[in-house]
């Protein structure tokens, strides 16, 4: 429960800055050079407005981001903030992407490989790559990783979502 406190207020702070970034796009957020919070706003936004791709992609994109953030400042970071925060925007932004994402395994193993292309050819002011390459390639290789199990246990995934009453886009 605390930490779904925390999102909401993340989520609520978010929109009270200065700027309101429901009312912006995409290129006016510069969400490159926003903290990984930024994009799971955006992607529950998207996701809401029944731009569900866009909304895996922004969602995966925050992941990627916010892991190297973490990964970072691990040392830094007092658990109840960012990382109580990151793992309640996890659970309640990313449950009902994932649920969709899950339901067209290649489509979300193309996003993935989106998302690696799109952060690598995008500054991040939080966390420059050049200066913690290592935590990057890290994060990077556990995302390429799950992709390639997902794609290698795409069927039995599948099934199981049949089973639990999910539906399959593919």
């Amino acid at each position: 429960m605390r930490h779904l406190v925390l999102a909401l207020l993340v989520l609520s702070l978010l929109k009270a800055s200065a700027f309101d970034p429901a009312t912006l796009s995409i290129e006016q957020l510069c969400i490159e050079n926003q903290h990984p919070a930024y994009f799971y706003y955006l992607a529950k936004k998207l996701f809401a407005a029944g731009q569900k791709d866009d909304a895996v992609f922004w969602f995966y994109a925050g992941q990627l981001r916010y892991r190297v953030y973490l990964a970072v400042n691990k040392d830094k970071l007092d658990p109840s903030g960012d990382p109580a925060v990151f793992s309640a925007l996890s659970e309640e932004v990313g449950r009902p992407i994932n649920e969709y994402a899950f339901g067209d395994i290649p489509q979300l193993a193309r996003t993935i490989d989106a998302v690696i292309a799109w952060d690598q050819s995008h500054n991040n002011a939080l966390t420059p790559r050049d200066k913690h390459k290592s935590q990057y390639d890290e994060i990077v290789s556990g995302l390429t990783q799950m992709r390639d199990q997902l794609l290698q246990q795409a069927d039995s995934i599948r099934k199981t979502r049949t089973t639990n009453g999910l539906p399959n886009r593919n």
